[in-house]
């Protein structure tokens, strides 16, 4: 089966919020990936979204199919153009929160997949990139 082409959906309200875990979703499923990474997945994305629409005032997912070594993986990519973390390290603690929540959304996603990697400039947004392998 050949690698589906990427799409970029803007998140800019909670409808279209929605339609972006619905589209994770739809690339896990139609990707095969067992139940509970799809499950880890789509709650990861959703978190994702969520940052970016409320803490980067809107920005974009591109979601798009992997290969490395022959495993098969699907690659989102968080984009905003909103204020930046200014302290990563303290951001990835549990319990940090510029929202009054309970400050587990960008360390929780992180333990939900298998490659999280984060990029942010204060004053020029942040982006967030993440893996997840489908097992063997």
């Amino acid at each position: 089966m050949a690698p589906l082409a990427p799409d970029i959906l803007e998140i800019r309200s909670q409808e279209q919020l929605q339609l972006a875990r619905r589209a994770v979703l739809a690339w896990v499923t139609r990707l095969d990936f067992g139940a509970v990474e799809r499950t880890k997945f789509v709650t990861a994305a959703s978190e994702l979204g969520r940052n970016a629409l409320v803490h980067g005032r809107g920005g974009t997912m591109a979601i798009a199919e992997v290969l490395r070594d022959g495993r098969a993986g699907l690659q989102l990519v968080f984009r905003d153009q909103g204020p930046g973390i200014a302290d990563i390290d303290r951001a990835m603690v549990d319990g940090f929160s510029t929202a009054k929540s309970m400050g587990l959304g960008l360390g929780g996603a992180r333990r939900l997949v298998h490659d999280f990697a984060l990029e942010s400039l204060p004053g020029q947004g942040t982006t967030v990139t993440v893996t997840q392998w489908k097992r063997r």
